[in-house]
């Protein structure tokens, strides 16, 4: 099978979720680094017109878009196959991941990560609090629903690891060891546990912002 590159920035959320998703295929695959900055430049336009990451470049064939991508593998690489079988089971996948992408993303991750993690790590900056506490009833939702939705599954499609999951651990993992993170997944005890057991899996301790530096 031709090569797979990945180009991302290391500490990217979707980026990591493409990573894990070779790691849990074992399939190799290799990540090409996209400085801070430099997907807006024209290099990385000519791969991704609105500057986002991840890309994906498989031999002449060329992908963006993280879900496209996620369900792109699932469809080409041997099992695990990581869509499940049963249409509701499907259904509640393809919820979770675009609650990710619409409400965790914009809502959350956007305001709150990056003040709390990305800001600082990258550019040196201080926290807005005020921008994480105008966040911060939103967030309490996402989260609200998310627990729901996890009821008490090991995962958010049932008894086996999703897209799903693959798709939002790395989003979650970067709140973990923040003030917010006690705050929001406090009175989820499911949450929390789901969180602990994917973060304890091969592909994400594979895939750790330091590690996935080091690839590069």
């Amino acid at each position: 099978m031709r090569d797979f590159v990945v180009h991302s920035i290391p500490g990217s959320p979707f980026g990591r979720a493409v990573l894990v998703m070779f790691e849990e295929k074992g399939f190799a695959y290799r990540f090409a680094p996209v400085a801070a900055g430099a997907n807006r430049q024209a290099a990385h336009l000519a791969r991704h017109p609105f500057g986002r990451v991840p890309v994906l470049e498989h031999g002449d064939f060329s992908l963006y878009e993280t879900q496209a991508i996620l369900r792109y593998l699932d469809r080409i690489l041997p099992e695990p196959v990581l869509t499940p079988q049963d249409p509701k089971a499907a259904a509640r996948m393809d919820q979770v991941m675009n609650i990710n992408d619409w409400y965790f993303f914009r809502g959350v991750a956007s305001p709150i990560i990056f003040e709390r993690v990305v800001g600082p790590a990258l550019m040196g900056s201080t926290p807005d609090e005020a921008v994480i506490a105008a966040a911060m009833p939103h967030a309490r939702m996402v989260f609200a629903e998310l627990a729901r939705l996890l009821d008490g599954k090991a995962y958010f499609a049932g008894v086996a690891l999703s897209l799903a999951d693959v798709l939002l651990a790395p989003q979650l993992e970067m709140l973990v060891g923040t003030p917010e993170w006690e705050e929001l997944a406090g009175p989820h005890a499911n949450l929390q546990d789901w969180m602990a057991r994917m973060s304890g899996r091969a592909s994400m301790q594979a895939t750790t912002w330091e590690r996935v530096k080091a690839m590069g």
